[in-house]
């Protein structure tokens, strides 16, 4: 089986894969063109902001899993690799407390202005007057949007700073909130109007895209502060840069819409002076963008690779259904023979039974097994007396499973 990491990966990462029994093929500079030509032979895909589209699915006859070295799967043709039966599965949370980190580190930023008084100094001139003038962190409350892995970590920073962190997501309950220390908000509006400083930490979807209007900018304290390591497609950037210019709202942003690819220029007018006070400090897209992140995220990588070809599971998988439809499972204890199971199988699609689910358990001594196999419908006795009239068939039970839905 080949494996393609079409995007830069840690060496270590790529020295464990080469100790598998898997071919690799390392070709970071890939592009969601070259990968449309480059996935024919291809069994297992390693991504990281490479966009695998559908077209790229066509001609993945072979292809059965995708790793996102990363935890957001939205440039992934998800429900195109659900149509094929093509694994797809992430690492999650392994970047978490290097974005909390940059995130701590803006708000400083934001608070005493480090990067101006920085340049300042670098051309000679000494302002201790102006870049005196902070209002400080401790005791201010911190909106947190989004409260998972990142947002956990994000809350837990903020604390040894004496901020007061508060949360919203759709998921969070007032008792989850208790439990994780944190205040609760029961909209992203009531998150703002109860915040100094507002951190974006949503997942990227139909339902968050632009969640961050104009709306919530006017909902948040004059002068708040504004974070967003995210997704760009979370947050209304003109209404950003309106809030900067009419309310003095200080943000630091690292990621936008229209991002280069590689080094190459790059223009906003997000970072352009505002006679409000406003500004907008930026880095490009590094958040997660550290050795100890890149390496956890690639060990993580390697993990869910190796489960896969040594054990036939998939940890982190996010498109495999998580109920099932079945309502009976048959239970066959049988003697471990070529032909035994396969026997089963032919009776169960000459009655029309649809197998949804199948676990095989083999026993000490390789003589007997046992086989759990969930079905759509309960066999008929027809079908029951077929597979007991094996002789390799020690026992057949049907049991009715409930119904969770």
């Amino acid at each position: 089986m080949r494996l393609l990491i079409a995007d830069k990966l840690h060496p270590r990462a790529i020295e464990e894969l080469r100790a598998l029994p898997v071919e690799v093929v390392y070709e970071p500079e890939l592009t969601r063109e070259g990968l449309e030509t480059s996935l024919p032979k291809v069994g297992i895909l390693v991504v990281r902001s490479t966009e695998v589209s559908q077209k790229a699915l066509d001609g993945a006859k072979q292809l059965n899993l995708i790793v996102r070295a990363g935890t957001e799967t939205t440039t992934i043709d998800v429900r195109e690799a659900s149509r094929r039966g093509i694994y797809v599965a992430n690492c999650p949370g392994k970047n978490a407390s290097a974005v909390a980190e940059l995130v701590l580190g803006l708000l400083v930023c934001l608070d005493r202005r480090i990067p101006d008084a920085v340049q300042s100094l670098r051309e000679g001139r000494w302002e201790r007057a102006q870049f005196s003038r902070a209002e400080g962190l401790f005791g201010k409350t911190i909106g947190i949007a989004g409260l998972g892995a990142i947002g956990r970590e994000v809350a837990s920073r903020a604390r040894a700073f004496g901020l007061i962190p508060i949360a919203w997501s759709r998921a969070l309950s007032v008792a989850r909130a208790n439990e994780l220390g944190v205040g609760h908000a029961t909209s992203l509006e009531d998150l703002a109007q109860k915040s100094d400083i507002l951190s974006v930490h949503l997942v990227n979807n139909e339902r968050t895209r632009g969640v961050v209007s104009a709306r919530i900018f006017d909902a948040l304290p004059k002068k708040a502060m504004f974070v967003n390591l995210a997704r760009h497609e979370l947050v209304d950037y003109a209404a950003l840069r309106h809030a900067v210019e009419t309310r003095g709202l200080r943000a630091a942003v690292d990621v936008y819409p229209d991002e280069p690819r590689g080094t190459k220029a790059f223009a906003s007018e997000l970072f352009q002076p505002s006679p409000s006070g406003g500004f907008v400090y930026g880095t490009p897209h590094i958040a997660a963008s550290t050795d100890q992140a890149q390496l956890a995220i690639a060990t993580e990588t390697v993990r869910v690779v190796r489960s896969f070809l040594l054990e036939g599971s998939v940890p982190n998988v996010v498109n495999v259904s998580q109920g099932s439809a079945a309502r009976f499972q048959l239970v066959i204890r049988m003697l471990d023979k070529v032909g035994t199971f396969a026997n089963v199988l032919a009776v169960l699609k000459r009655h029309g039974i649809n197998v949804e689910e199948v676990t095989n358990t083999v026993f000490e001594g390789g003589v007997a097994a046992c086989a759990k196999l969930r079905a759509l419908s309960r066999p008929s006795e027809a079908c029951l007396s077929e597979i007991r009239a094996f002789e390799e068939v020690l026992h057949v039970d049907v049991v009715t499973l409930p119904n969770l839905a």
